[in-house]
């Protein structure tokens, strides 16, 4: 999202950071204010860091595709680009990151599957020289020997993947693709496709929570941490889109 303040602001553990530091500060001039926000604030932060609550908050976000999708009326495949690891320009290169790796696996598996073309988007993010479908089309081609025919090195949000790659796949009279990214990602992914005018079918990936029930569920930790983090960045991210698009 582009302006002053991105999605990555309003969800933890950044806003909750902040707001406890500024709780802290707030006790120099209130300290009864100051106190209750803290605890308020870090209460929120240490709720969010349970797996046991990430991991509801994830089956929320997350699509359950069917095991068996029906995949007769797709004619592309579209993987989505998830990140990069950002070299110096010079010695190191540019390289794709989890994300990205994750979804060029699922499409490299979806294309032995369904024989279709592959279409990859995804702009240059900050720091970096090479762009996401750039990256993901060398690592497609050279890597799973998968040939891609569309390539969108322009967007940077999810709306716009959908919007470029849309007016590409248009040209050649494709409106029903295959859609791969992460099961937290795929809803607002749907949602942006179908509002661009392309019939999306998501294609299966892993839940991203374990639905096992343990006693480390209910301590915290940085990996549910990171789960609540995209949960709450999905939703906030759809309502957003709703809203704007």
């Amino acid at each position: 999202m582009s302006g002053l303040i991105s999605i990555d602001f309003l969800v933890p553990p950044t806003v909750l950071i902040l707001l406890a530091a500024l709780a802290a500060w707030a006790t120099l001039w209130r300290p009864h204010v100051g106190v209750a926000f803290a605890i308020i604030t870090t209460s929120l932060l240490y709720l969010a860091a349970l797996p046991v609550i990430a991991t509801r908050m994830l089956e929320e976000v997350e699509i359950k595709t069917s095991q068996k999708p029906d995949f007769s009326a797709a004619q592309a495949i579209v993987v989505l680009g998830g990140g990069v690891h950002p070299g110096d320009g010079d010695e190191v290169a540019d390289t794709l990151g989890l994300w990205s790796l994750e979804r060029v696996v699922l499409a490299a598996q979806a294309y032995r599957q369904l024989k279709l073309k592959v279409a990859v988007s995804g702009g240059r993010v900050a720091g970096a020289h090479t762009s996401e479908a750039s990256l993901m089309k060398a690592a497609l081609e050279t890597q799973f020997d998968v040939p891609v025919t569309w390539v969108d090195d322009q967007s940077r949000t999810t709306y716009e993947n959908a919007l470029f790659i849309a007016k590409l796949l248009k040209a050649d009279n494709v409106t029903t693709v295959v859609l791969v990214t992460q099961a937290w990602h795929m809803r607002r992914a749907l949602w942006s496709f179908e509002r661009a005018g392309l019939r999306a079918i998501p294609y299966p990936a892993p839940p991203t929570y374990d639905e096992s029930d343990r006693l480390d569920d209910y301590l915290p930790s940085i990996s549910a941490l990171e789960r609540s983090y995209h949960a709450l960045h999905e939703a906030i991210g759809l309502a957003y889109y709703r809203l704007r698009y």
